[in-house]
């Protein structure tokens, strides 16, 4: 399964955004975006690309839910 992760556009450089995902930095390709993309755009990220955009509130659920989730990981791994 894949998922698209939520990330919030820290900087951009042609067609290449930098994005920032749950504490890590990780450039994606804007080339599937119909739509433009400005710094402190909230994302969907997924292999690399960009695909689509998402608003703040939602963005911000989205990633409580996965920090939630990589916490019940560690737990069950540790």
């Amino acid at each position: 399964m894949c998922l698209a992760i939520p990330s919030k556009v820290i900087a951009i450089n042609d067609n290449v955004a930098l994005l920032e995902t749950l504490g890590v930095q990780r450039e994606a390709s804007l080339d599937l975006m119909g739509e433009s993309v400005k710094v402190g755009d909230y994302v969907l990220l997924h292999i690399g690309y960009v695909m689509g955009k998402m608003d703040e509130k939602e963005a911000l659920e989205s990633i409580a839910l996965y920090q939630e989730m990589i916490a019940k990981m560690n737990e069950t791994h540790a």
